[in-house]
């Protein structure tokens, strides 16, 4: 049995063992972010990955851009990966703002919606952390925000920060510098070589822990959610997004893999389980990016030029499964409210979030931040009609880890088809 069979089975059951314990032993429990099963699978797993995460970045961006060596090439390689990424996340949110008209999760009994208002309006208040994140959120204050992130005055800060956009900024002028000055920087290049070499065993090594952290945050995850969630009124948002989302993960991708990478969709799948079930698990793209690189290369047959450029940007900026959680979330919350939104309106959701999910940062919950951005925009149209309130945000706090960590594996594994088609630009000499 191949090591990566093993390491997949091993992770399915720390999941579903982590499911058991966290609904039939963890729940009813107070379940807070300082619990002893999110503490120890932070330790366990997220901690190491995250450390790898900024020198992954900053050697294999170098690395695959040396390999690659042409500018011309790899101007086709960024144009081509960036057009792929946003006509994906526009696709997604399309799909969840159809879904949403169709399904009309929010359209609930009176007494139904004011209390699920009552409620989430009380848990937005309780959540001090939340608040003082969405306070300030506009459009032009975030794209203001990404702007001065692909332009860093202080490439050190960004990496202690663990902002990795001006870092493959960075990464990609130091990387044509060094193929630009041939012999004279070949010991440079052969360092990041080696460098990104090693940090690929080291993944190797602590990707063996998966599995126990797997457990621990899943049990966190349902201990503090419970499933019975899913038969309560949220069932239905929370069923729209499942669905677009499987949508998305299960037709559109492997659609848009075998048309134009001209690769079969589900065997390609299957190779990059250990990364997909990694998100899953962690929640977050940014600490399963070693993962996912590891994975691309070794299993999912992507040329290392390939993944080493369009898999760390792809962490950084697609989001495909947050786009469409988005544009469900915020037409369901205006259902809620009862407020009736034109096809303008539905169409400003649509491009604010595709556009708002290129900010959100790959940690747990930031499409709850940048969301804030879309309901702003919608608000801004009403023309004096009454506005949905941001505190309306607190109705889905509930569920939202449990979406989280579904619309991560999509974006997960949206870049991951973006790498393998890319393959067939940037090919392995």
């Amino acid at each position: 049995m191949k090591p990566t069979t093993i390491l997949t089975i091993l992770i399915v059951a720390g999941m579903v063992l982590g499911a058991v314990v966290g609904e039939f032993v963890l729940h009813g429990e107070a379940i807070g972010s300082d619990h002893w099963t999110k503490v120890a699978g932070d330790l366990v797993l997220i901690r190491p990955l995250k450390l790898l995460v900024i020198p992954l970045v900053l050697f294999s961006v170098i690395a695959g851009i040396t390999r690659v060596g042409d500018p011309a090439k790899l101007g086709r390689l960024g144009g081509a990966t960036l057009a792929y990424y946003f006509a994906t996340m526009l696709i997604a949110v399309a799909i969840g703002a159809t879904l949403v008209q169709m399904i009309n999760p929010g359209d609930l009994p009176i007494e139904v919606q004011e209390t699920m208002r009552a409620s989430g309006e009380t848990a937005f208040s309780a959540d001090t952390s939340l608040q003082s994140k969405v306070g300030d959120k506009t459009m032009g204050g975030t794209w203001t925000n990404i702007l001065y992130q692909l332009i860093p005055s202080n490439i050190v800060q960004e990496m202690s920060a663990g902002r990795p956009l001006g870092l493959i900024v960075f990464a990609m002028g130091l990387g044509l510098a060094l193929a630009a000055g041939g012999e004279r920087t070949r010991a440079a290049r052969e360092f990041f070589d080696a460098g990104f070499e090693a940090l690929m065993t080291l993944i190797q090594w602590i990707i063996w822990l998966t599995p126990i952290g797997v457990f621990f945050l899943v049990a966190w995850t349902v201990g503090r959610i419970g499933l019975g969630n899913l038969t309560e009124p949220i069932g239905g948002y929370m069923a729209t997004v499942f669905i677009g989302l499987a949508i998305h993960g299960l037709i559109v991708l492997p659609l848009i893999l075998w048309l134009i990478g001209r690769v079969s969709p589900y065997r390609f799948m299957a190779k990059m389980k250990p990364a997909l079930l990694t998100a899953f698990g962690t929640d977050s793209s940014s600490a399963t990016l070693p993962v996912t690189i590891e994975t691309a290369i070794d299993e999912g047959e992507c040329s290392e030029q390939s993944s080493n450029f369009v898999l760390p940007l792809g962490s950084t900026i697609n989001m495909d499964g947050t786009a469409l959680y988005e544009a469900v979330a915020v037409l369901f919350l205006f259902q809620l409210y009862g407020i009736d939104l034109e096809f303008g309106q539905i169409l400003l959701v649509v491009i604010t979030a595709t556009l708002a999910a290129v900010g959100a940062a790959g940690i747990p919950s930031a499409g709850l931040v940048t969301m804030v951005i879309v309901i702003a925009a919608v608000n801004g149209s009403l023309a004096g009609s009454a506005e949905l309130p941001i505190a309306a945000i607190g109705v889905i706090l509930g569920v939202d880890r449990l979406l989280d960590m579904c619309r991560t594996t999509v974006n997960v594994w949206g870049d991951a088809v973006g790498a393998r088609i890319m393959t067939r630009i940037a090919p392995d000499s």
